[in-house]
């Protein structure tokens, strides 16, 4: 594809400021502008913001209507929130005119899985209005979910699927430092926990992923999440955590079927972890036993799969999509 996109920003955290820079060195995306709530990034120029010379004249805007009075973009990048509920008005508001979106909404790699009324609600207005919106990032939208459906292409057989993902947080952005649950006492992470309000969102979203396209039915997702205790004092650069405190998560989801677990998903994301690195194993045949050292970088790699993203969904049919509705992922 050689036609320029037309791109803006939804949402400038950490993440959005990152996926905004990424984009507008892509010598394919002309970038229209951005939309953000905080009043101290309203009106500023995206150039000095973001310190791309390529993005000066170019400016946050307070709501998409502001934006689109000025411009209207092919696709945007939404980097806001993680629930699909949460993220539904925006959503709609953008597919209404005809606008794609890729999202790191966290729930919208399967938002079927707990809104199937709101999914089906915004992919009819998707296919009405010619849109394409998908989530994607990579935890979830890669490592856990997309990336072992790949390696089941070569399987005559599989019996069950068990991924591993092990992420030294440390290493990660503030606000993933701090919803991991870090600097919490260990019983008020995991009261957070049981209510929603802290924890990995979107693995169970993974694993409903996988079994929709093994065409399993997967029965009684059970998620399970507790505190990692630190065993020391940890600094990073944007927090403390003193021993006995929260340093991070184990989370893991699995489901059975036909009786028995076939699919095992495990998280452990946690300051000073050692030995990141992602794992998968497929039981079937051939067996399959995969390991990527160090694990995939997930701020990076999110940056990276929301753009590369951008480029390839404007080929797909309009609606609510999959990543795997997609071709296969590559840079772009």
């Amino acid at each position: 594809m050689s036609e320029i996109i037309k791109l803006a920003q939804f949402g400038l955290g950490p993440i959005g400021l990152e996926a905004l820079k990424l984009a507008a060195a892509k010598s394919w995306v002309d970038v229209v502008g951005a939309v953000d709530i905080d009043p101290a990034k309203v009106g500023r120029d995206l150039g000095a913001l973001t310190g791309a010379s390529n993005l000066k004249g170019r400016h946050v805007h307070r709501t998409i209507e502001d934006l689109l009075a000025r411009a209207k973009p092919d696709v945007v990048l939404h980097t806001t929130v993680s629930k699909f509920k949460n993220a539904f008005d925006q959503l709609e508001a953008l597919a209404r005119v005809g606008i794609s979106v890729v999202s790191s909404c966290e729930e919208l790699l399967f938002p079927q899985l707990n809104n199937p009324d709101l999914a089906a609600k915004l992919d009819r207005l998707c296919q009405e209005k010619g849109a394409r919106i998908i989530g994607t990032g990579v935890n979830p939208g890669f490592v856990m979910d997309v990336l072992p459906v790949c390696m089941t292409g070569v399987s005559r057989e599989v019996r069950s699927i068990n991924v591993q993902r092990v992420v030294n947080a440390s290493t990660r952005r503030e606000p993933l430092q701090r919803k991991i649950g870090s600097g919490l006492p260990p019983e008020e992470f995991r009261r957070r926990f049981q209510e929603g309000r802290a924890g990995h969102a979107g693995l169970k979203e993974s694993l409903a992923l996988i079994a929709h396209c093994m065409g399993w039915e997967a029965k009684n997702i059970v998620e399970t999440g507790d505190a990692v205790v630190a065993d020391h004092d940890i600094r990073t650069q944007f927090l403390e955590v003193k021993k006995g405190q929260t340093c991070g998560l184990h989370q893991r989801a699995e489901a059975k079927v036909n009786g028995k677990v076939a699919l095992v998903l495990d998280l452990k994301m946690y300051l000073d972890a050692k030995n990141p690195h992602d794992a998968i194993q497929i039981e079937g045949e051939p067996p399959l036993d995969v390991i990527i050292q160090g694990g995939v970088a997930g701020d990076q790699a999110t940056v990276a799969a929301l753009v590369n993203t951008a480029r390839r969904i404007l080929k797909a049919r309009p609606g609510l999509l999959l990543m795997t509705d997609l071709a296969v992922p590559c840079q772009a």
